[in-house]
């Protein structure tokens, strides 16, 4: 009898799925602009994903004119002296119940020896508005 291979990647289907986005990105996306990857990408999400995502883009693009951004792994991402800074990512990317607007090392958010990285969005509104606001400012300083 032959013996079956067991699947021992370390790896879930998403996360692969991630890679192969990243490595989509860096084929098809290398010749577009930032903003055109942006849009691409946040024309491929559902409705209210786009209204998150395009209202995120609106803000963070307006903290400074020294952010840049570009996707990161499928995901609207943005930029400070080519690193990134933070991130858009919509619940559907995952299967999960809510989006995510995350930070990355390049950010100074530290406090102490703990602090959030990350932030669960389910919806838009002035609240969220300014934390986001608020927060980006933060990690650019």
């Amino acid at each position: 009898m032959a013996e079956q291979k067991k699947n021992t990647s370390a790896f879930t289907d998403a996360e692969r799925d991630a890679m192969k986005e990243r490595a989509r990105e860096a084929r098809e996306f290398k010749k577009l602009s930032g903003e055109e990857q942006v849009s691409r990408k946040i024309a491929e999400m559902t409705p209210a994903e786009q209204k998150m995502a395009t209202a995120i883009h609106t803000l963070v693009m307006g903290v400074s004119p020294e952010i840049t951004t570009k996707t990161w792994y499928g995901m609207p991402a943005y930029y400070m002296n080519d690193k990134v800074i933070c991130f858009f990512q919509p619940g559907s990317k995952f299967d999960s119940r809510y989006s995510t607007f995350g930070f990355q090392e390049a950010a100074k958010l530290d406090d102490g020896v703990f602090w959030a990285t990350s932030f669960a969005i389910l919806e838009m509104n002035n609240s969220v508005k300014e934390s986001i606001t608020r927060l980006v400012t933060q990690a650019i300083s």
